[in-house]
């Protein structure tokens, strides 16, 4: 080790310092006092504070009536402040400021009757807690658990929701879990309630990993900003040692590192990161012994005959040249007296044909089995030979990060096991990139790509990890689309989510929107009427923004323009059969072709005047029209049925004989003189 470097935020955060200050002032004042639950994820703080006169209950029943007790930085449920005050305890509050807020979000939020979304740890102090502050409201760790749980929620996509995150966890699954939100949910409120001094660290975790050979993360087990920060850290960097306290640091882990970071949680006391960096620094110091290589000189005659003569033992790796293939054994030179033997099963177990696998002349290395220097026989085995070579790989794997494949083989309560070249690696439930709940089955029989994160050969325990790779699999795939990215680029994409407004579709990594009217040229009313979750389909950028990483998508074909359509087939003056499709008080609009429709005004449905057009028409009938006028620019045709139809006949008042015209009773009869002038006799009127 060349360098160490250490993180400038490691150590004590804001809250975990003021809790701890808060207790020493506490036991100064009452000489004993309690803690609900451990004051910090710290074993050693949590013993010193022990020995001078704190001690940890678990619940309030465990107090003694009138004893002091401090509420840890984690934060308590309204129903524990209750129980302690019904046992007449004297409460210290240390909640943390930063989960104090997060109580007061969700208990307003909950008065409103927002059902309340927390992106955090199910079993951790500080969401118990919170949840202890909320009315309907669900928990969920990551983004694949998000998902899963939406998809079994529909009911709530519409309703109003508010969001909040656990203190201590990461931007990154933070923003994962956001986005799955934001696709379904219409009416979420997102509170970014991640303390400011955890994505500090965080961020400065990654950049100093990303520069380091090997980094020591120091931290409680049990600490979730610990764990965190150890993640993130392994996620930049091949080395990474996780430890509680000095004793724990594994030295030889630091030999071929060059450059080496340290960093701290934010439980973590200033006096183990002094003793670890000085202890660290011992390493760095010590002088490395350089030997001298050792120059190959040729062989003698004698040393040669002597080398002959050198006795095989049991588990001596050899190796020699084939000299004599047979249906069960392959006979090799090993330069010795004895001549080796391999049973060709070891070469056949696949199916494989031995003349494939093996042939004369060939090299082969392979282990001492058994010695019979009485038939000069040598019984070897190429298989276990491999197998050793495989384990030595697999714990190079650990060391370097090599990225390795092997065949999911079985499942179990706590994951999956993965056949790696024969070696079994073991991958937990939260290792291997699937939902909590989803079923390990589904990975039976299925090709995977992991990372080594752990081998114990004397134990023959490997285990490993899917979502590391998968993970980085996806930042790759991710940053490769948005450095290609244009407008007009086709992708072939898989439909992830549908909701009322559009599709949501998966290009490679990232999900762009499909809105409604982009996904047909004809008139839907929901986007399941033309594609469904699951679907592949080739989509099109419309338009992207690379800030706020969000994509527009297409999905109809420019080809299957019905208005080009329209006016390859139509023009003024041609007829066409159409469909009536609505009715209005001035006309109706009718279909032409699948996405045309034209207005046929009411004076244009009938050759005599109506009152409306349902006097004459319904929805769903075909009739023929006339195109009158087509609007280019706007896409807007003009119809007419009364164009196609016969005028009306005029219609004549009866005339009648001279015969019957007969003056009608008081009717006033004029007679008109020569000179034009008429002159009248009105009817008599009774008096």
């Amino acid at each position: 080790m060349r360098e160490l470097v250490v993180a400038e935020s490691a150590g004590f955060c804001f809250g975990v310092q003021r809790s701890v200050e808060l207790a020493e002032k506490l036991i100064a004042a009452e000489g004993r006092c309690a803690s609900l639950g451990q004051l910090i994820h710290n074993e050693d703080v949590v013993r010193a504070l022990e020995q001078k006169g704190m001690r940890v209950v678990n619940a309030p029943e465990e107090l003694q009536p009138g004893e002091a007790v401090l509420i840890r930085a984690h934060g308590a449920a309204p129903e524990v402040y209750a129980a302690l005050e019904a046992v007449g305890a004297r409460v210290t509050d240390a909640t943390c400021p930063k989960v104090k807020a997060i109580h007061t979000i969700v208990r307003r939020a909950s008065q409103e009757g927002r059902f309340v979304l927390i992106i955090g740890m199910k079993k951790h102090p500080e969401v118990e807690a919170i949840c202890g502050w909320c009315g309907d409201h669900a928990v969920v760790e990551n983004a694949a658990e998000m998902s899963l749980f939406l998809e079994k929620m529909p009911d709530i996509w519409e309703k109003p929701i508010t969001v909040v995150v656990q203190t201590t966890q990461t931007r990154s699954n933070f923003t994962e879990c956001c986005e799955n939100i934001k696709k379904r949910c219409t009416n979420a409120k997102i509170h970014d309630t991640i303390c400011l001094a955890t994505f500090t660290r965080q961020e400065e975790a990654a950049k100093l990993a990303a520069s380091c050979d090997a980094m020591v993360v120091i931290g409680g087990r049990h600490s979730a900003n610990s764990v965190h920060l150890a993640q993130i850290c392994g996620e930049h960097c091949a080395e990474v040692q996780f430890i509680e306290r000095t004793e724990e640091l594994e030295p030889d882990r630091l030999s071929s590192a060059d450059v080496v970071g340290l960093t701290a949680g934010a439980s973590t006391p200033a006096w183990i990161i002094k003793e670890v960096r000085n202890k660290m620094d011992e390493i760095k110091n010590e002088e490395i012994k350089v030997e001298e290589p050792q120059v190959e000189k040729e062989m003698s005659f004698d040393e040669m005959l002597e080398e002959t003569l050198k006795p095989i033992y049991n588990g001596d790796k050899v190796s020699g040249t084939v000299v004599a293939i047979t249906g069960t054994e392959i006979s090799v030179d090993l330069g010795t007296k004895q001549t080796g033997v391999i049973p060709a099963e070891e070469f056949t177990e696949n199916g494989t044909k031995l003349e494939d696998a093996v042939k004369v002349g060939d090299t082969l290395e392979a282990v001492v089995v058994r010695v019979n220097d009485v038939e000069g026989v040598v019984t070897l085995s190429k298989k276990r030979l491999d197998a050793a070579k495989i384990w030595n790989e697999v714990e190079a794997a650990v060391e370097d990060g090599t990225v390795m494949e092997g065949v999911v083989t079985e499942e179990n309560k706590g994951g999956v096991v993965v056949s790696v070249k024969g070696v079994r690696v073991f991958v937990p439930a939260s290792q291997t990139d699937l939902p909590r709940e989803a079923e390990m089955s589904q990975l039976l029989k299925k090709t995977v790509r992991l990372k080594i994160t752990e081998v114990n050969k004397a134990r023959k325990r490997v285990v490993g990890s899917i979502r590391r790779v998968a993970q980085a699999e996806r930042r790759e795939r991710t940053e490769a689309i948005w450095n290609n990215i244009e407008i007009g680029k086709r992708y072939n994409g898989v439909v992830k989510s549908l909701t009322s407004y559009g599709a949501f579709v998966d290009i490679g990594g990232i999900d762009g929107m499909v809105h409604v009217s982009e996904l047909s040229w004809g008139r839907i009313h929901q986007p399941s009427e033309v594609v469904s979750v699951g679907d592949e389909i080739e989509v099109y950028v419309i338009n992207f923004d690379r800030e706020k990483r969000k994509i527009s998508l297409g999905y109809k074909d420019p080809n299957g323009n019905p208005w080009t359509q329209f006016t390859n087939k139509y023009q003024v003056g041609s007829i066409a059969p159409v469909t009536i499709v609505k009715l209005m008080d001035f006309g109706a609009f009718a279909e032409v072709l699948p996405g045309v429709d034209g207005l046929i005004h009411i004076s244009q449905i009938a050759n005599r005047r109506i009152g409306k057009p349902g006097d004459v028409l319904t929805v769903g009938d075909v009739v023929d029209a006339k195109i009158t006028a087509i609007d280019e620019e706007k896409h807007k045709i003009s119809l007419s049925i009364r164009a196609l139809s016969e005028p009306a006949p005029v219609e004549k008042a009866p005339v009648e004989e001279e015969k019957n015209l007969e003056p009608a009773e008081d009717a006033l009869v004029y007679e008109v003189a020569a000179d034009g002038t008429a002159t009248g006799n009105a009817p008599e009127t009774e008096e």
